[in-house]
């Protein structure tokens, strides 16, 4: 497989098929998000103290999956709130939840290297949710697109895992004499292909579009392609 020809396809299949699943999981906790109008998800939950309040602010999330993190954005009071992904199936399953839940979100299917001219829009805040950049072989790609999506004054929040995770390798507990980079931890162009069952939320689905195909950004990889594209970094952060 050529990657760079196919990532798209093959990683837009296993989207489709972990949407319904992932909408499904107790892990999302969408009828708690349905149930409560003030109800925000764990992760922006997290990020609140750093986000802040969305008053009157037009808000992009770009590769938002099913929504759970765009609808909480909404609930931050923004103006308008945008939520794109490249998957269709995942998108069906954002839409069916805002509308449980009283929001007017719209939701766009796209690459995010098309996010330009498929949202046709600018805006004062665009929100990348963790788990995101490793699907995107260029960041710098990445960055360009987020520049041409903010208006003047606008702001880019991105939470992102740590590049050193992506490259260790995959297990459920590490001892410290055994800790080993397997993987690389800067970009480079080749992909890492994988090949695994499962997902990262508690379903009984057995998959079937297992192929993933990703890439690793280092910080100074992700710093720097913000900075090249005419940004400038307020806060920064690492945790454990």
């Amino acid at each position: 497989m050529d990657p760079h020809r196919d990532y798209l396809d093959v990683n837009r299949a296993q989207w489709d098929e972990r949407a319904p699943a992932h909408a499904a999981s107790p892990g999302y906790q969408v009828s708690r998000l349905a149930a409560d109008p003030a109800a925000l998800s764990e992760v922006v939950q997290f990020d609140l103290p750093r986000l802040g309040r969305l008053d009157g602010l037009d808000v992009v999330h770009l590769q938002c999956h099913i929504g759970t993190d765009t609808l909480s954005l909404a609930r931050l009071g923004a103006r308008s709130v945008t939520g794109l992904d490249l998957s269709p199936a995942s998108l069906a399953e954002a839409r069916r939840i805002a509308a449980e839940c009283g929001h007017d979100i719209r939701f766009v299917e796209s690459d995010v290297y098309a996010a330009v001219e498929a949202l046709g829009a600018d805006y004062d805040l665009v929100y990348t949710g963790i788990g995101a950049l490793n699907w995107l072989p260029s960041v710098d790609r990445w960055a360009q697109v987020v520049a041409g999506l903010l208006r003047p004054g606008g702001r880019l929040f991105i939470r992102e895992g740590h590049p050193m995770m992506y490259a260790l390798p995959v297990q459920d507990t590490y001892d410290g004499a055994d800790l080993r980079v397997e993987l690389p931890y800067f970009e480079v162009e080749e992909a890492f292909v994988s090949d695994e069952g499962g997902t990262y939320v508690e379903t009984d689905h057995v998959f079937t579009n297992t192929l993933a195909v990703e890439w690793n950004h280092g910080l100074s990889d992700t710093l720097g392609a913000v900075l090249r594209h005419g940004m400038r970094i307020t806060a920064f952060e690492e945790h454990t």
